[in-house]
């Protein structure tokens, strides 16, 4: 008994460490209610410091740590976020380590936020690696990465998950389009609603992100 409650009490500092977001720096505090949190350039001149959240331990539920980095980033008034890379001692930067990274927040006025258009986003999913087809070329997702197609204007984007069980969408480039943020989800098996009682089986799903939450995500992912 005693083994297990040893066991059971490294087990949940472990699942504490995973899940601990804080404030590690607070310059200073900025009184905006703004909903939008989005990654910018770090040299953006008209950007205000206003501190450092960290992530220690790892999760792969990025959506709870996303929304944990939110609302610290909320405390201070920052709608802006960068990732702070660290410094190497014989000079550089270290890659980036998904245990342990910070983010510096800032504050931007909404007007002075850049756009990018006509771009496409497609995200992996967590912990499985995806198998999809971008007008019928094969594309294999490898776990937390994702990839950018730019939308040329006059051509139809046809993305696929599957042939019979899976998802389609179609997208094309518009005048002043903003980017768009997709997550391709993979194979599972669900109940259907009330309404409609039965087995959901699917190959794959597609999803669209909000920009905020994408935008972090193309900080813990890796790009190919």
């Amino acid at each position: 008994m005693k083994n297990f409650i040893i066991i059971l009490f490294v087990g949940l500092m472990n699942f504490a460490a995973a899940q601990n977001v804080i404030l590690s720096k607070v310059a200073k505090v900025h009184d905006n209610k703004d909903k939008i949190f989005y990654r910018i350039n770090p040299e953006h001149s008209e950007a205000e410091y206003l501190g450092e959240v960290e992530v220690q331990g790892f999760s792969e539920d990025d959506a709870e740590i996303f929304l944990r980095v939110y609302s610290k980033a909320k405390e201070i008034g920052a709608n802006a976020f960068v990732y702070a890379p660290v410094q190497a001692i014989e000079g550089g930067f270290l890659p980036f380590d998904p245990w342990n990274y910070k983010l510096a927040l800032y504050y931007l006025p909404s007007h002075l936020f850049s756009e990018e258009n006509n771009m496409l986003y497609l995200f992996a999913p967590s912990n499985k690696k995806q198998k999809m087809t971008l007008n019928e070329k094969s594309i294999i997702l490898h776990p937390r990465t994702f990839t950018k197609q730019v939308l040329q204007p006059g051509n139809i984007y046809t993305i696929s998950t599957g042939k019979l069980l899976g998802s389609s969408a179609k997208f094309s480039a518009q005048d002043s389009q903003p980017a768009q943020y997709i997550q391709i989800l993979p194979f599972r098996i669900g109940s259907n609603s009330p309404e409609n009682p039965g087995i959901n089986i699917k190959t794959g799903d597609i999803q669209l992100l909000e920009k905020s939450y994408a935008q972090f995500l193309t900080v813990i992912y890796k790009e190919f």
